[in-house]
């Protein structure tokens, strides 16, 4: 290779490492770990070095967004659980009665940081369990001294991870906003027309890349509404409402195109229309790359390819109605693709307001004043403070508490040598719902059988201290790299590492290596059985709850567009509240709907009429948003079709919700809906072509023709659960 094509490599790795930082978190995780079993192995430090190496490791592990004051106030508080929750399991250790309560009320802790985080709970609870479960396995270390140990080690953590702020492309705020465009590229192409996916899996991905998206923008904004006011803040506030207006117009069209799929003109118009998509793919991968990096190269590559869109799109424009048989269809579609076209000079000023007018290498961040605070008070910012606990996430933790006391009960009377394994697996494998637990169990037990084969050959090499502590440095680079990446081979390297860790101070055999698999098996079985028999959550049970909320946010999302319409009304702040809350309603109808996909069999209960409504939901949001988007300020549509659709629209979706959540009300009949619902025809317009917004009425009610034929089969869907 070339000197030009190592350095065109270079860049690209570069790239990828801004925008998706496995390496960094790896290398800065590895750095934090070995750090102090380094020092202990030079006689620097002479205490249980391990807990500072865990704890310095779990903090360095974790991505934290947002604010710099939020950054700081969150992982100090998590060192500080850390430091408590290892000082707890030593003081408990060698009293059976203390030690049960403590595991007791580490299991309540861990069900509350899930609660208070769904972001950084899982991870907290995990590493707060481990050091707990460690120090509960150690009698007569002094407790505070292992507390004190674990707290220096996430201290080290913390300076770790502040001591890289300052330099790209690590920055406060840049990578929230670049995440939000990330997931907008992935939507993008997951709409492919080039590819060989039959068309329920294209929709399915379609479908979960719509609903990350969704949640994106909602997290993005809520770390952006967090951070102190300054104009960075708004820039990026303007960045990532120009992406939700850009997702919004592009799946509109999509869903317009795909309703074209049974006309002779569809693959013509999608031949032309594959350009466009992975133009929108790379632009907006481009453009996270430009808010991260803030490099002028950057932003010009990102300029030349939003001008390279709005030609494509121009092009199209005449493509589409030269080919469309249907000259309204052809209209409609261009006009989706005006709206689109129209976001991109707005797109182009924003993002170059938001990179600094600087020299492009330097590395130092002038946006590290708002340090100037150091309090806890921006961490509630990031919480779920809601006193009110899901139901599912009570079980879990009582699930929880129950296996855990079991475990501690385990090896602590049964005097298992290294014991804590197990109920350390049952922390990492049981998850609040069946299909989690048994994906985490297989993953967890593939990788620690393919580790402890491979530590049993490492057994015959008698490895000096030092090459040792390189393969300790290698194995935890590979867990830290692959843990978000595939969890099985992150427990493979995880597995090497403990065995090399163990030699490393006092020698071990090959029954260390089956100790751990047993522990591992057990733990995997009972977390397994108590997710399958005590008090199990199952989907079905959820799911209508989440069908109806569903419902009736598109039940209220319709009726706020009718008054807009009969009132001559805008595309204001209000419908975008609505169409948001539909969009995060279908967001969590589609999270059950999977989590029932992973249910066993027998509790799958009427899979595919689920699937049919929750996709049929979906589709009348698009529906929904199509005429959102034709709203026009001042000139209103007061029709008695559109009102009779509006009624009968209502109807449906409020039937719909009482059918799928019992009690609510008294149970619908809804034969006579679809009779309705297939009687009702809208007009082609409601005047003449020379009329004004004849045009768009005529779309307005072409798209009511299709929500109404969407309703209807959603109908027929639940008719037919109740049939079976």
């Amino acid at each position: 290779m070339n000197a030009k094509g190592l350095l065109a490599g270079l860049g690209r790795l570069a790239g990828r490492e801004a925008l998706y930082p496995d390496l960094r978190r790896a290398l800065r995780t590895t750095a934090a770990f070995m750090a102090p079993l380094v020092l202990a192995q030079l006689g620097l430090i002479t205490g249980p070095a391990a807990f500072a190496a865990i704890a310095a490791q779990n903090i360095a592990l974790v991505d934290v967004r947002g604010a710099y004051r939020g950054r700081i106030s969150l992982l100090l508080a998590m060192a500080l659980i850390l430091a408590a929750a290892t000082g707890l399991g030593a003081a408990a250790s060698g009293h059976p009665i203390g030690a049960i309560l403590a595991t007791v009320l580490v299991a309540l802790a861990m069900g509350a940081w899930r609660h208070l985080s769904p972001d950084y709970g899982p991870s907290l609870a995990a590493a707060s369990a481990l050091l707990f479960l460690i120090g509960l396995a150690l009698p007569g270390a002094p407790a505070e001294q292992c507390a004190v140990y674990a707290l220096g080690g996430g201290l080290w953590g913390v300076v770790l991870q502040a001591s890289l702020w300052p330099f790209r492309p690590q920055h406060p705020l840049r990578q929230t906003a670049a995440d939000t465009w990330l997931a907008l590229g992935e939507l993008f192409a997951a709409m492919a027309y080039d590819d060989t996916r039959d068309e329920a899996t294209r929709h399915a991905e379609i479908a979960a890349r719509e609903t990350a998206v969704r949640a994106t923008l909602d997290r993005t904004t809520a770390l952006l509404a967090a951070a102190p006011v300054s104009p960075l803040r708004s820039q990026l506030e303007a960045l990532n409402l120009s992406a939700a207006r850009v997702a919004t117009r592009a799946v509109v069209f999509h869903a317009a195109l795909d309703a074209l799929r049974a006309r002779p003109e569809f693959p013509r118009i999608t031949a032309t229309v594959q350009p466009l998509l992975t133009s929108l793919t790379n632009t907006s991968r481009t453009l996270a790359l430009a808010i991260v990096t803030r490099q002028a190269s950057q932003l010009a590559t990102s300029e030349v390819r939003l001008q390279r869109l709005a030609n494509l799109v121009q092009v199209l424009q005449a493509r589409i109605a030269a080919h469309a048989a249907d000259p309204s269809v052809g209209a409609e579609l261009g006009d989706l693709l005006r709206q689109l076209a129209e976001q991109l000079p707005v797109l182009r000023r924003q993002l170059r307001a938001s990179i600094d007018d600087g020299p492009e290498g330097r590395a130092w961040s002038l946006e590290l004043s708002d340090l100037d605070t150091w309090t806890f008070r921006p961490l509630a910012a990031s919480l779920h403070l809601s006193w009110h606990v899901d139901a599912a996430l009570r079980r879990f933790t009582a699930r929880l508490g129950v296996l855990l006391v079991l475990g501690v009960l385990i090896f602590e009377y049964g005097h298992i040598a290294r014991g804590y394994w197990l109920p350390l697996t049952i922390v990492v494998v049981l998850q609040p719902d069946y299909g989690s637990t048994r994906v985490r169990a297989a993953q967890r037990l593939f990788g620690t059988l393919a580790g402890g084969a491979v530590a049993s050959l490492l057994l015959f090499l008698s490895l000096p201290p030092a090459a040792l502590l390189a393969a300790i440095t290698v194995t935890m680079f590979g867990f830290s790299y692959h843990l978000r990446r595939h969890y099985a081979i992150a427990v493979f390297y995880i597995t090497l590492m403990i065995v090399l860790l163990t030699e490393a101070t006092s020698g071990v055999t090959v029954q260390f290596t089956l100790e751990r698999f047993f522990a591992t098996m057990a733990g995997g079985t009972m977390a397994m059985l108590a997710a399958l028999l005590f008090w199990p959550v199952w989907e079905w049970q959820r799911f209508p709850a989440f069908l109806a909320a569903a419902l009736r946010a598109n039940r209220d999302f319709l009726h706020l567009l009718h008054s807009r319409l009969q009132a001559g009304g805008a595309y204001d702040p209000a419908v975008v509240a609505a169409k948001r809350h539909a969009e995060a309603a279908n967001g969590a109808l589609f999270a059950s709907l999977q989590r029932m996909a992973g249910d066993p069999k027998h509790q799958q209960d009427r899979l595919a009429q689920a699937a049919a409504l929750a996709n049929g939901n979906q589709r009348l949001t698009r529906a929904l948003t199509t005429v959102a988007l034709h709203l026009t300020p001042g000139a209103p549509l007061d029709h008695p079709a559109g009102t009779r659709f509006v009624v009968l629209a209502a109807d449906a979706l409020d039937a719909l919700a009482r059918h799928a959540a019992p009690g609510t009300g008294p149970a619908p009949d809804l034969a006579p809906l679809r009779a309705a619902l297939d009687a009702f025809e809208a007009p082609l317009a409601t005047a003449g072509a020379d009329q004004p917004h004849a045009q768009r009425d005529r779309w307005i009610f072409g798209q009511m023709s299709r929500a109404a034929v969407e309703l209807e089969a959603m109908l027929l869907a639940a008719q037919s659960e109740t049939a079976t």
